[in-house]
């Protein structure tokens, strides 16, 4: 069997022990599985972020958080994680931004993101993020079932390519999440009173209507419904 079948092997088996685990114990375990040196915790510093972050530096606040500065993000989302970088005591937060070489090269206009977002999301995010998990074996994620028919599936933890990936607040609703943050005092993204359910880029970001789920305002209008970063990875 081949490594990639053998952590398939590995996920499954972690996720049906884990199905039931609450957020807390599915980071320990995860903290436990690889060590502190060996996972990382992917945050947008979005609409919900703080929730995963809270609970994670609450388990170990060392825990290596990667941060992926696109280039595109409204000042709004960089202010709030200094802020959140402050107020939970974050001790291991690393900024990672595309390749200069490669925004010359493919949107030496910075107009990729309009005529092939795809292409867009691929320099700018999962090109980054995949050389930023290379020292890792597993990483955390704050995706969550009901944020979207796309994500209604998703597992606690599953294999994505050569590492595990665990996705603790999986099974959480939108009314424990708010527990999380009035519990902890949490302050929200500051885009979220202006209609803003789910913050990513600045020019693939809208406000979402009253009975929109909550990632309907990421790239309006195209048949696109992610970045690419949670798509299967084969290696």
């Amino acid at each position: 069997m081949s490594a990639v079948a053998d952590l398939a092997v590995t996920a499954e088996e972690l996720d049906r022990q884990l199905g039931a685990a609450s957020p807390a114990e599915i980071i320990a375990a995860a903290l436990d599985r690889v060590g502190r040196e060996r996972l990382a915790l992917v945050s947008s510093f979005g609409t919900e972020s703080a929730a995963l972050l809270k609970l994670a530096a609450d388990v170990d606040p060392a825990i290596p958080v990667i941060f992926l500065d696109t280039g595109w993000l409204f000042a709004e989302t960089l202010s709030y994680r200094d802020r959140l970088v402050d107020l939970l005591k974050l001790r291991d937060v690393r900024t990672v931004t595309p390749r200069a070489a490669d925004l010359a090269r493919a949107d030496a206009d910075n107009s990729l993101w309009h005529t092939d977002p795809d292409a867009c999301c691929r320099i700018r995010k999962v090109e980054p993020l995949a050389r930023a998990l290379e020292p890792f074996a597993a990483w955390l994620n704050g995706r969550k079932r009901y944020q979207a028919d796309t994500r209604a599936a998703i597992p606690v933890v599953e294999a994505d390519g050569a590492r595990l990936k665990f996705n603790p607040l999986a099974h959480v609703n939108a009314d424990e999440i708010a527990l999380i943050y009035a519990a902890a005092g949490l302050p929200p993204h500051p885009l979220t009173a202006s209609g803003f359910t789910s913050v990513g880029c600045m020019p693939c970001t809208s406000r979402v209507a009253p009975g929109e789920d909550q990632r309907s305002g990421r790239w309006r209008g195209r048949d696109k419904v992610e970045c690419g970063i949670h798509l299967p990875r084969l290696s």
